[in-house]
C-alpha cells in the first residue's frame, strides 16, 4: 500500500490545459499521487512537464484512452480514486478534415474511461469522482447578445463540438443510469504558455516573430471569451474539490474579444517587445476564406461557479496576453521543437525502456 490519500488519473496531462492541471495538482497536493496518461500525439508534449517529472507523487503512463486493455490495466494497477478527463482531439479545423478521429477519441475514449470507472468503483462509489472537462462549443453560437449558461441547450455545429457534446451526454448518462459520481465543466477559449501553435494566439505570436502572414478567418469578426490557462487549472481544482455531484459548471473569463482585435493587440505588443516600428506587424494580417460552420460568438456566464464555489479569474486579458508573449519569446527552443516535431523524441529519450 502507498501513503497517498488519493490517486488521480489525469488523461491528456501532457497537453496544453492538462499539463497546467498536472503541475498545479502535483505541486499543491503532495499527498495526492497524480498519474498522467497521455497518448503523446501531436499536441501531447512531455517537455511541458520537465519541471515536475522527478517529483515523487507524479507518474507518467503512455496510453490511449480508446485502448480498453490499457485503461483496465492502469485502473487495476493504481486503484484510482478519481479521474480528471482532459484527453481530447480539440481543433475544429482538424475535425473538419478527419471527423472519425474525433468520434473515436472524444466519444469512444470517454465511454471506455466511464466503463472502467464504473466497474472498478461499483459498490464503493463513496469518495470517488469522475471529472469530465469539456468546452463551451457544445452550446453552438450566440448572436450579439446573451451568454451561455449551464441550462443553454446543446447545439454543436462542427464535428469537434458534436463529439464533445456526445461525450458530455454519456458522462451524465453514466451518472443517471449507474450512479457514477461525476462533475463536468465547460470552458471558454484558453490561452497561455505551452499552447500548441496551430491555435490562434500562439500561431500569431510565432508568425509575427518570423515575419510570416497572419491568417484571419473571414473579416475577423468572430467573438470568443478568453481565459488564462492557469485560471482554468484553478477552476478545475475548485470544481474537483467542491463541485456538487451530477452538476456542470461553466468556466469563463467574462472577457469577450473579436479575433481581429486580438490580432491587432498582439501586433502592438510584439512590435514593442521586438523593437519594431509601431504598425509593422499589422501589415502581416491576411484575411482568408472563413471555415465551414464557423460559430460567430461564444460567451460564458460563469456566475454559478463564482457564486457556489467562489472561483473568479485572476488576470486581466492584456496582462495575461503580455505574460504569454513573454513566455513564447523566452522559450524559443520549445516552439522550435514543437514546429519541427523533434519534441516527440523527448519521450523516447526520457522513457525508453
Amino acid at each position: 500500500m502507498n501513503n497517498y490519500t488519493s490517486t488521480i488519473l489525469v488523461t491528456g496531462g501532457a497537453g496544453f490545459i492538462g499539463s497546467h492541471v498536472v503541475r498545479l495538482f502535483v505541486n499543491k497536493y503532495p499527498a495526492y499521487r497524480i498519474v498522467n496518461m497521455d497518448a503523446l500525439t501531436y499536441a501531447g508534449n512531455l517537455e511541458n512537464l520537465k519541471d515536475i517529472e522527478s517529483k515523487p507523487n507524479y507518474v507518467f503512463e503512455k496510453g490511449d484512452i480508446t485502448d480498453e486493455a490499457r485503461v483496465e490495466e492502469l485502473f487495476r494497477q493504481y486503484q484510482f480514486t478519481a479521474v480528471i478527463h482532459l484527453a481530447a482531439e480539440s481543433h475544429v479545423d482538424r475535425s473538419i478534415m478527419d471527423p472519425l478521429a474525433f468520434v473515436k477519441t472524444n466519444v469512444m475514449g470517454t465511454v471506455v474511461l466511464l466503463n472502467a470507472a464504473r466497474q472498478h468503483w461499483k459498490g464503493q462509489e463513496q469518495g470517488k469522482l469522475f471529472y469530465h472537462v469539456s468546452t463551451d462549443e457544445v452550446y453552438g453560437t450566440l448572436g450579439e447578445t446573451g451568454l451561455f449558461t449551464e441550462e443553454t441547450p446543446y447545439d454543436p455545429h462542427s464535428p469537434y463540438s458534436a463529439s464533445k457534446a456526445a461525450s458530455d451526454h454519456f458522462v451524465m448518462a453514466w451518472h443517471d443510469t449507474y450512479g457514477l459520481p461525476v462533475v463536468m465543466s465547460n470552458c471558454s477559449n484558453n490561452y497561455g504558455s505551452h499552447h500548441f501553435p496551430e491555435k490562434l494566439i500562439p500561431l500569431m505570436i510565432n508568425n509575427i516573430k518570423n515575419n510570416k502572414p497572419l491568417p484571419v478567418y473571414g473579416k475577423g469578426e468572430n467573438v470568443r471569451d478568453w481565459l488564462f490557462v492557469e485560471d482554468h487549472a484553478r477552476a478545475i481544482d475548485t470544481i474537483f474539490h467542491k463541485g456538487r455531484l451530477g452538476q456542470s459548471y461553466n468556466v469563463g473569463g467574462f472577457n469577450e474579444w473579436k479575433n481581429i482585435d486580438i490580432v491587432h493587440l498582439l501586433c502592438n505588443i510584439m512590435d514593442k517587445k521586438l523593437s519594431r516600428p509601431a504598425g509593422t506587424s499589422a501589415k502581416l494580417i491576411k484575411f482568408v476564406t472563413d471555415r465551414p460552420g464557423h460559430d460567430l460568438r461564444y460567451a460564458i456566464d460563469a456566475t454559478k461557479l463564482n457564486k457556489e464555489l467562489g472561483w473568479s479569474p485572476s488576470l486581466q486579458f492584456e496582462e495575461g496576453l503580455e505574460r504569454t508573449v513573454d513566455w513564447y519569446l523566452n522559450n524559443e527552443q520549445w516552439i522550435n521543437d514543437i514546429t519541427s516535431g523533434s519534441y516527440q523524441r523527448y519521450y523516447e529519450q526520457q522513457y525508453a525502456r
